[in-house]
């Protein structure tokens, strides 16, 4: 029976979901190939939890399966340090952010002189409208 130690990590069951529903766009020979994967078995092994995701591959694979790549990114230094210590990192260095985030982010700072404003009830429900939450 072949080993599978990163089978149960969030990242082999989210690579596994974002191939799922990506298919009928496209197939997993495509995406791996816009990841810059030679062979497609290379993303199997790491969708069935044979092998971790390099971390310098998130760029390319967060593209390929049209996510986040700070998320993805998150869910790759998980695997790859284990939980306890990927939290450590994020404690230390922060939650990595999007481009969008970071553009979110920018406007908030613009739009209240930069001011470091206190999310509020009321800036939180604001908010949650823009999103229909």
């Amino acid at each position: 029976m072949a080993m599978k130690p990163h089978a149960e990590t969030r990242l082999a069951k989210f690579v596994a979901q974002r191939i799922s529903d990506l298919q009928g766009r496209k197939n997993q020979v495509e995406i791996a190939a816009e990841a810059g994967y030679v062979n497609a078995n290379n993303l199997t092994m790491i969708k069935g939890g044979a092998s971790k995701l390099a971390l310098d591959r998130v760029p390319d694979l967060a593209r390929a399966l049209e996510c986040g790549p700070a998320f993805l990114l998150r869910l790759a230094m998980e695997q790859a340090l284990g939980e306890t210590a990927a939290k450590a990192v994020g404690e230390i260095w922060g939650t990595p952010l999007t481009r969008n985030e970071v553009e979110w982010i920018a406007e908030i700072r613009d739009a209240s002189g930069d001011t470091d404003p206190r999310l509020t009830t009321r800036s939180r429900t604001k908010l949650r409208e823009i999103f229909g939450r």
